[in-house]
């Protein structure tokens, strides 16, 4: 995204030039890091953030910084972006200023196919909508154990609105299904609630598990499912292949040998939806961890993959490797680092190049 972004404005105290003050500061942090090999105080990030977003410059009692909510920092800088770092065309390279839609449209927001019907008035037509979002929320009720469970939990909901054939308000079904999802999907553990008699914002330490390779084919609507299909299918000829040829190899004795093969990635968006995920196949990138009990107080931790299995442990300015088993420890259920935002990428689908070129 860095690399992308030109000013064309001075900034100033209005939202646009927060956003550009925001994304400007970026850029150089991100140049700055990818030249020096050692950790970056991001000091002038952090005066343009607390200078465009007074509220994260919030003073404690004990006259430090208070401790801000990581997701809403994560949401405002994502806003910033999506007003300022234009689109691609169809090569991820290829920079399209003119475009509808901007680089975090595109690559990291989904849409809901969403029916509203009013269960007290049966004649009333059910009405139809779409609905844009940038995460998802994974609601941490009683019965949720798993992250797909809390997900699936809120695309059926019971609301009340005001009926226009009733004259008054009643209870309304909303059901939803992902009409487009994104290439990168955030998803955010739903893990802080006010509590009012101690009047503090506690946190749900609930163990709720997630994985590391996620599939969201059934939130999604038959339409888009129809289109996962063709991907879905040619990963498991890939995975059925593969299969296939340990046995073989396991049958004659030859587990050792290794080939060198020459792996083209197929792409992952629709031809005509640039950034887009064609397949419904996700692999966890990143975790952001909260250790505490309030959103008032703890430590946020960031756990990145780099490449493969390799994940590394990013805490302040200490980084450590750690193995994908550390990762899904981060479940919660005690006073451990517990997932807060979960950031998932695209499967990517690897060919032999001479399979590419016979198809």
């Amino acid at each position: 995204m860095s690399r992308r972004y030109n000013s064309s404005s001075g900034g100033g105290a209005d939202a646009g030039g927060s956003a550009d003050l925001i994304t400007a500061s970026m850029k150089e942090l991100f140049l700055s890091m990818d030249k020096s090999g050692t950790a970056i105080p991001p000091i002038i990030m952090l005066q343009v953030l607390h200078m465009a977003y007074p509220q994260f410059a919030e003073k404690s009692e004990h006259g430090g910084y208070a401790q801000q909510d990581a997701n809403e920092c994560w949401t405002e800088l994502v806003r910033c972006l999506q007003q300022k770092v234009p689109g691609v065309k169809k090569e991820p390279m290829e920079i399209s200023a003119s475009s509808s839609q901007g680089l975090v449209d595109q690559y990291l927001s989904g849409e809901f196919d969403v029916s509203m019907k009013c269960e007290e008035a049966e004649e009333e037509v059910a009405t139809h909508s779409t609905e844009k979002f940038y995460q998802l929320s994974c609601f941490i009720e009683k019965e949720v154990k798993y992250m797909h469970t809390g997900l699936r939990s809120r695309l059926e909901e019971h609301i009340t609105k005001n009926s226009p054939t009733l004259g008054r308000d009643a209870v309304y079904k909303k059901s939803s299904k992902l009409k487009r999802i994104p290439a990168y999907l955030a998803i955010q553990f739903v893990r802080f609630y006010y509590k009012e008699k101690e009047a503090i914002n506690a946190k749900i330490l609930k163990d709720v598990k997630f994985p590391i390779s996620l599939d969201v084919y059934d939130l999604c609507s038959e339409k888009l499912q129809e289109q996962l299909v063709p991907m879905r299918d040619r990963f498991k000829e890939l995975e059925d292949k593969k299969a296939e040829e340990l046995q073989k190899a396991k049958v004659s004795g030859k587990t050792d040998e290794k080939k060198e093969l020459k792996l083209k990635q197929e792409p992952y968006s629709f031809p005509d939806d640039v950034g887009s995920n064609n397949s419904g196949y996700y692999e966890l990138q990143a975790v952001l961890t909260h250790k505490g009990r309030s959103s008032s107080s703890g430590h946020y931790v960031a756990w990145v993959r780099r490449k493969g299995d390799d994940w590394y442990m990013y805490d302040d300015d200490n980084v450590s490797p750690v193995t994908a088993e550390d990762v899904l420890r981060l479940s919660g259920g005690g006073d451990w680092h517990s997932a807060y935002v979960l950031l998932y990428g695209p499967r990517i689908l690897e060919v032999e190049e001479e399979e590419k070129m016979e198809t």
